[in-house]
């Protein structure tokens, strides 16, 4: 089994604001930010399935909505899973979040304090992941860095999720791109919580930290809560396959440790599906 935790659709309109500002900033005037439906199936339906990723994001600029990522996976079920995506700092974000998995079908909640501006160990947001917890639905958090400007930053720690982790002992939750920067204390998060995972999508980019990242997985004995995504749009599921492969390129000629081969393939072929309990 091939299946990608961690994909993207973006439709026109859905993104905008300080995100693609920004996002102009880092790579160019010319940069956009589309994917369609019919462009993430031509990417995926080779492999074996993902889970795709609403985004309510308006305060920085990124808002797909519940509804396009509903019709989206209700076209290929048992193929792809939705997560919603509800702002916190919505009054009845709780409401949101379980009509959007009652109603539309959506299995997971995507969270990410960095866009959404948020600081999420703070009580008043308790009531949505109780609300998730009775759902028995994971959360996927973006608890990591990102360039965008009005993010906050300080919110994005993976160690403030400890907290819910101990609330909610039963709550499954998954750390987008292994915390980065903080790989460290992603580690330290999933190693201590049961139902607290990782996945490493979006590093392939950045070989120098996705083998540090990876060390740090494999020196505290926690590869088997690492999760294989790709943030597709922004990478193929492909894409990372090959690069996760390619891996231990940089320790050529040199003494450092290499990530065992047996580790990468039992993370890219590990069944999320049945770990998230989807099927």
């Amino acid at each position: 089994m091939i299946f990608d935790c961690h994909t993207h659709v973006f439709g026109p309109g859905h993104v905008g604001g300080s995100f693609l500002a920004d996002a102009k900033r880092a790579w160019g005037e010319q940069y956009e930010l589309i994917a369609t439906p019919e462009q993430h199936w031509e990417t995926v339906k080779q492999f074996d399935g993902a889970i795709v990723l609403a985004f309510n994001c308006p305060a920085t600029g990124v808002v797909v909505p519940n509804e396009y990522v509903a019709d989206y996976v209700g076209k290929h079920k048992g193929r792809l899973f939705g997560f919603a995506s509800v702002n916190p700092h919505d009054g009845d974000a709780p409401r949101q979040l379980e009509f959007a998995v009652k109603e539309l079908g959506l299995v997971g909640l995507k969270l990410a304090p960095i866009y959404q501006n948020f600081y999420p160990n703070e009580s008043s947001y308790y009531p949505l992941y109780a609300k998730a917890a009775e759902l028995n639905i994971p959360i996927l958090w973006h608890q990591g860095t990102s360039f965008v400007s009005q993010g906050f930053l300080d919110a994005s720690r993976p160690a403030m999720l400890d907290p819910i982790a101990r609330t909610f002992p039963e709550l499954k939750m998954i750390i987008a791109h292994l915390g980065h920067p903080w790989h460290g204390e992603c580690v330290s998060l999933i190693r201590k919580n049961p139902n607290v995972y990782a996945d490493m999508s979006a590093l392939g980019s950045r070989p120098w930290q996705f083998y540090n990242a990876m060390m740090n997985v494999v020196e505290y004995g926690v590869p088997n809560k690492v999760l294989f995504g790709s943030d597709y749009s922004f990478f193929t599921t492909q894409q990372t396959i090959d690069s996760f492969r390619k891996i231990n390129d940089l320790t050529e000629g040199t003494k450092l440790p290499r990530i065992p081969e047996e580790v990468i393939e039992a993370i890219i072929h590990r069944n999320t599906p049945e770990i998230l309990g989807f099927r």
